[in-house]
């Protein structure tokens, strides 16, 4: 029996609008640009993708899952995203953490890791 990771789903109040600011963030390319499903993959046959679906209620607590990413220069990307429309947020980390904590447009939470330890 073998099981392949298609994609992650992620909510959103404007599917279009979330899916590109993180196709723009990303990199990706669309493979889907409905309304109510915006998919973007690393490129239109790699999976796993993002898909963007509508969700009738805004966000109010924090996510349960979030995306972690490792730049060669995390300040460097730090400083991009937040260009793009992305913004600090706290969910209790401490302030000597070796990651950074932004949430996007929709307030999703992810994390920036630094290098990675013994790299």
């Amino acid at each position: 029996m073998g099981l392949e990771w298609e994609q992650l789903v992620i909510d959103a109040a404007d599917p279009v609008a979330l899916g590109s600011w993180w196709r723009e963030a990303l990199g990706w390319v669309v493979v889907n640009d409905s309304p109510e499903e915006y998919e973007i993959r690393p490129e239109p046959d790699r999976l796993p993708g993002l898909l963007f679906g509508t969700a009738p209620e805004g966000k109010t607590v924090k996510n349960r899952l979030h995306l972690d990413f490792r730049p060669d220069d995390r300040d460097a990307e730090v400083e991009r995203l937040l260009a793009l429309g992305a913004r600090h947020t706290d969910i209790g980390q401490r302030r000597d953490e070796p990651w950074v904590v932004l949430a996007d447009p929709e307030g999703n939470e992810f994390c920036v890791l630094g290098e990675r330890p013994g790299g």
